[in-house]
């Protein structure tokens, strides 16, 4: 325990007392203690809101086919009421209240989701999912600012993402869903209200992964004619996710907290991955493209704009650093870009392709050997590992030359950890 240990230095300089010692260990015994059971009475404030709302839309459709249509209207806005009536009741008299606000808010989010269910059921009113959430998180989006409300926040950027692919993905082409764009910017402020007010707020860490996690899965439903393009907008998008995670907010956090790297960085190995095979290339080079058309289509301006963005910030980030620093990984987005366009005219673009994974694969190797971090060690020899797996299912190398180049790998991994381990042996004696 690093407090205990610095007290006890302290003692040791005769700075302080024994005395103000044990109130100073006391003190932070007990800050962390409240905070601890702050956190589990929001969970359970948003647990059993959830819980009990759920209850109710049991019972009442256990009976629900009995009451009349002037009962069942009744009941469709009885849950909303209520949950407005303790929203109300939290921002009078117990707004202090982190518990009860976010709980309270929990409920009343789904209540009007549940109204807004039952009454086109009971009147027939004509719809799809796609249009049922798109007014429920419109619906919604007040309390967001009106509770000062993180779980609406998350629950609402969940809903917009799911209205994003029920409206494109699953309903294509019938239908659009820019509207997710200005709803998904309309979030934002409470994000970085949540950054500037408490840094370390478990609220913070899932806004951390949710926000990346559901542009990802919306960037896509911008393509239309020219679905290629879309490539160079996720390189650039998860490029610029990496240089986010390498920016001085996330870059002293711990690995897992720090989201956006970590889907930056994996995210661009996985698309490195799936490029590593020819098919993409085969029908990129069989493609006519009107150059007209494809300057003014969404998916090329998304993609310069996305590109634009990332480069200004890779600038921006090693205007002060020497060329040897830039990490190979956070320039790939660049790299991709004139790749595409050698892979318009030549079959020479999945080999590029194939040298950038091997360059990060070896560098990752590297670095984790300087650091003396088996984990990243293993993580590098793991994605030398996925080049192979994957070259194994599209070439025509004998059975005899795959297993030798699998027993290499296999030797690699032991190498590198033997080697790693006794030099850190060897440093500790």
């Amino acid at each position: 325990m690093s407090i205990q240990n610095d007290i006890n230095e302290l003692i040791q300089a005769e700075i302080i007392t024994q005395d103000s010692a044990d109130k100073i260990l006391n003190y932070y015994l007990n800050k962390g203690l409240n905070q601890s059971k702050g956190r589990l009475l929001i969970v359970f404030s948003i647990l059993g809101a959830i819980l009990v709302g759920l209850g109710i839309i049991l019972i009442l459709a256990h009976n629900w086919d009995e009451l009349s249509t002037s009962t069942k209207t009744i009941f469709a806005f009885l849950p909303m009421i209520v949950g407005q009536a303790i929203c109300g009741y939290v921002i009078l008299k117990l707004k202090e209240s982190d518990s009860w606000r976010e709980g309270g808010t929990a409920f009343l989010f789904f209540a009007v989701g549940s109204s807004i269910s039952l009454i086109s059921q009971i009147y027939n009113i004509p719809s799809n999912h796609g249009n049922f959430f798109l007014i429920w998180m419109i619906l919604c989006l007040p309390l967001i600012y009106l509770m000062n409300s993180s779980i609406a926040s998350i629950l609402y950027i969940i809903g917009i993402t799911f209205y994003a692919c029920q409206t494109n993905y699953w309903s294509y082409p019938s239908q659009e869903s820019y509207l997710y764009w200005i709803l998904f910017l309309l979030v934002l402020p409470h994000y970085y209200i949540l950054y500037k007010n408490n840094i370390e707020s478990n609220f913070l860490f899932f806004h951390n992964w949710i926000i990346p996690l559901s542009l990802i899965i919306t960037l896509g439903t911008i393509a239309d004619k020219h679905s290629e393009i879309m490539y160079i907008a996720y390189f650039s998008l998860l490029g610029l996710f990496y240089l986010i995670g390498n920016s001085e907010i996330f870059i002293k956090q711990r690995p897992f907290v720090n989201s956006y790297r970590i889907l930056g960085e994996r995210g661009t190995i996985v698309l490195l991955l799936v490029l590593s095979f020819d098919f993409f290339w085969e029908s990129l080079r069989k493609i006519h493209i009107d150059t007209l058309e494809l300057i003014s289509s969404a998916e090329f301006i998304t993609a310069f704009l996305l590109t634009f963005i990332a480069a200004g910030l890779l600038i921006f980030q090693q205007r002060n650093k020497l060329l040897k620093e830039i990490q190979p990984i956070s320039i790939i987005f660049i790299l991709f870009l004139f790749t595409f366009l050698i892979g318009l005219f030549t079959p020479y673009a999945v080999i590029l392709i194939n040298i950038f994974v091997f360059i990060i694969g070896l560098y990752t190797i590297w670095n984790g050997s300087n650091l003396d971090n088996l984990g990243i060690l293993n993580y590098g020899l793991l994605i030398i590992t996925a080049l192979v797996v994957c070259r194994f299912f599209d070439t025509d190398l004998s059975f005899v030359m795959r297993g030798i180049l699998f027993i290499l790998v296999g030797l690699g991994f032991f190498i590198a950890n033997y080697v790693t381990i006794k030099r850190r042996g060897t440093n500790e004696k």
